[in-house]
């Protein structure tokens, strides 16, 4: 009861009065059924009172007009095609990785990956799901989502980010196959989730994008026989009634002070500036944007980084950003120059971390999948289309060379790559990306670089001021050679059973120490931190890093982070405390092959090229300055969150997880990374690598 209060404590002074009136106010409106006399069951028909006859110049322009694909593209039309016949024969592809076979039509309420993975599970597993179906009939405010199985697997499909490939597929074809199939989608959706029924209608993000979808396609496919006078009309009664469902309920978006804030502002500026046949489009129009503005300010950083301490959601809501930028111009109703400010500066923060030549980042912080735009053949974990976009949007340069990357900016700008050939390119591509080396600091998202010649450790160290996502303080991403070495583990789930209900969100998966097991925070729900670490930095210099955080209380915490030469790499961590405890130092390592030392602790990674093994091998080599410790190297421990990786909701991958542990009041962690044929050892309290000694401490 104690800790109870404790954290209740916590959670009021970190969020403040006014949240906690609001969340307050909001549980006791679902527990009286006050949200549903709000917020009604009803028919679609209900919603012809939202519609005027009223129109204006905006009606009859397009969100993004009508494309068609110029010569000499610089990506492959085939792969679109592909897709969006694979979604006709039944099949949708979920979070932007893997396809699931749901039939055509889906049934809208299925979690079609557990039912997948439970074909002869127990009896529990089967009433969990047919639970799930029951929920089709209840008002939203009456299903959790928080439960065995994971919500997000019902609302995937809902989501319709299929309409962008079959839109793809259109105009590289011109088969009326597609929109055909896209007003099936949308009129067999519409006759299983009337309003405010079922899980769909339960999270306005969710609405949000689903409109943005919906949208995308409408105009794209306006001019196709299949797009009748009825079913345009029919279309924007489904508009008015999502829209409304957003507008009555935005304040609960409001209070999570997070991406569902910009999202559904989005939505509802959205629908206001392409459908003022609405009654409330200037309503909408007028909110939406003050919300847009007022978002980017308070919840993007100065120094471009993103308040959610997640890179997969700064992407999020990066590409709702672009996308209005866009489109505001397109009206003529611009957004301000601060937003414009603040984009661009994400832009160029997101330039920092990226490995130009897949395109992959940190998997840092909450990654649930979302991928809003999916407008190119590019991976999942490839930014280089958002900061294609991105550059070319605040910049008007080009930010890499030709590649599938470009495709977004024929989508929402309507320029191709060979059509700008003239256009300075290339050279940005260096000066931006590939030359930057010594310290960069973003501190207010808590993010540090140091670079070698040709490899980059991303550390962690933050005190926050946002809800925090992952406990990771002095978490540290390596990258040697362009191979992502020390790597995060991600997500994978949101909901599910012990240990992944957001299981890869707490410390000892991360590339830091841990005492006693504990989290540097105390986790109270799946998404919600207390008693917030506070991170420190002491040292930033060209080729040393030092910080620590109080996250372990008395005990004490601080590492240091050597570029050493030639793409060697030293961290050192230091803990004290005033009788014993578990100390553990884990490293997560890429999937790579690999080797014990004969002496020692550690291990030699056998890296690969294009998949072919390199010609030299990795040596990550542990140790401590006094007194003995238990080694250990697992991988894809079947009964536990240690050695997986996530880089994709859903889906685990094994890894490398490397763990040195030792119990005493006081120790000295070193670790190593360099190559095979590097020798390294401890001389007193110092560490000789290639006989040049480094102090281990101060």
């Amino acid at each position: 009861m104690f800790n109870r209060i404790k954290n209740f404590a916590s959670l009021y002074l970190q969020l403040g009065p006014r949240w906690s009136a609001f969340r307050a106010a909001y549980a006791f409106r679902l527990r009286t059924g006050l949200i549903r006399l709000q917020m009604p069951m009803g028919e679609w028909g209900d919603y012809k009172r939202l519609l005027t006859e009223r129109s204006d110049e905006r009606s009859s322009r397009h969100a993004v007009e009508a494309r068609r694909l110029p010569e000499n593209i610089s990506w492959d039309k085939q792969i679109a095609i592909t897709e969006a016949d694979r979604v006709l024969n039944g099949e949708i592809k979920y979070f932007a990785h893997e396809w699931i076979k749901t039939g055509f039509p889906p049934s809208w309420s299925h979690d079609y990956v557990t039912l997948s993975a439970s074909e002869g599970s127990p009896p529990s597993q089967s009433e969990t799901l047919r639970s799930a179906q029951s929920d089709m009939n209840k008002h939203w405010s009456q299903i959790s989502d928080d439960s065995s199985t994971d919500i997000k697997f019902i609302w995937e499909p809902n989501r319709f980010a299929f309409v962008y490939t079959l839109v793809r597929a259109y105009v590289a074809t011109r088969d009326e196959k597609y929109p055909e199939a896209f007003w099936t989608l949308i009129e067999d959706w519409a006759n299983h989730n009337p309003p405010n029924t079922g899980p769909n209608w339960m999270d306005g993000q969710e609405i949000a994008l689903r409109l943005m979808a919906w949208t995308f396609g409408y105009f794209q496919f306006s001019n196709s026989p299949s797009s009748t006078p009825d079913r345009k009309a029919k279309f924007i009664l489904l508009i008015a009634a999502q829209s409304e469902r957003i507008f009555k309920n935005i304040g609960y978006a409001i209070s999570t002070r997070s991406n569902h804030t910009i999202s559904e502002a989005f939505g509802l500026w959205m629908s206001g500036l392409l459908f003022p046949e609405l009654k409330h489009a200037e309503k909408y129009l007028t909110l939406g944007k003050r919300l847009l503005e007022q978002s980017a300010a308070e919840q993007i950083f100065p120094d471009g980084s993103y308040s959610m301490y997640s890179l997969n959601y700064h992407r999020f809501i990066l590409h709702i950003y672009l996308y209005a930028i866009q489109l505001g111009e397109n009206y003529q109703l611009p957004f301000t120059n601060s937003l414009k400010t603040s984009i661009t500066k994400s832009i160029e923060y997101l330039s920092h971390l990226i490995n130009p030549q897949t395109g992959e980042m940190p998997v840092y912080g909450s990654n649930d999948g979302a991928l809003v735009l999916p407008l190119n053949n590019c991976d999942f974990t490839d930014y280089r289309p958002l900061l294609q976009l991105g550059w070319y949007i605040t910049k008007k340069e080009f930010l890499f060379e030709p590649g599938a990357w470009d495709e977004d900016i024929f989508w929402l700008c309507g320029v191709s790559r060979a059509e700008r050939r003239s256009e300075r390119s290339g050279a940005q591509t260096k000066t931006a990306v590939e030359a930057q080396v010594g310290k960069i600091s973003f501190p207010q998202g808590g993010i540090y670089l140091l670079h070698g010649s040709n490899s980059k450790a991303i550390i962690h160290c933050t005190d926050f001021t946002s809800r925090p996502s992952h406990a990771d303080q002095l978490h540290v991403d390596l990258w040697i050679h362009g191979q992502n070495l020390a790597i995060d583990a991600g997500t994978y789930l949101y909901s599910g059973q012990p240990p992944w209900r957001n299981g890869l969100a707490h410390t000892n998966v991360h590339n830091t120490v841990t005492v006693d097991n504990k989290d540097q925070m105390t986790m109270v729900s799946r998404f919600t931190w207390t008693n917030w670490s506070k991170g420190k930095v002491l040292k930033h210099a060209t080729d040393i890093w030092q910080g620590e955080h109080d996250g372990y209380k008395p005990v004490s915490h601080k590492r240091t982070v050597l570029a050493l030469e030639e793409d060697r790499w030293l961290v050192i961590d230091n803990l004290s405390a005033n009788k014993p405890h578990r100390f553990t130092l884990h490293w997560l390592l890429e999937d790579f092959e690999f080797q014990m030392l004969a002496s020692g602790y550690g291990l030699l990674l056998q890296t690969k090229t294009d998949g072919k093994p390199s010609d030299s091998r990795i040596k990550i080599q542990t140790g401590m300055i006094k007194g003995s410790g238990n080694f250990s190297v697992v991988r894809a421990d079947p009964n536990s969150t240690r050695g997986w990786r996530s880089r994709y909701y859903g889906h685990k991958e094994p890894a490398i997880s490397l763990m040195l542990e030792a119990n005493q009041p006081q120790v000295t962690f070193w670790s190593f990374f360099g190559f095979e044929n590097d020798v390294v050892e401890v001389v007193g309290t110092e560490l000789k690598v290639n006989s040049k000694s480094i102090s281990l401490v101060e």
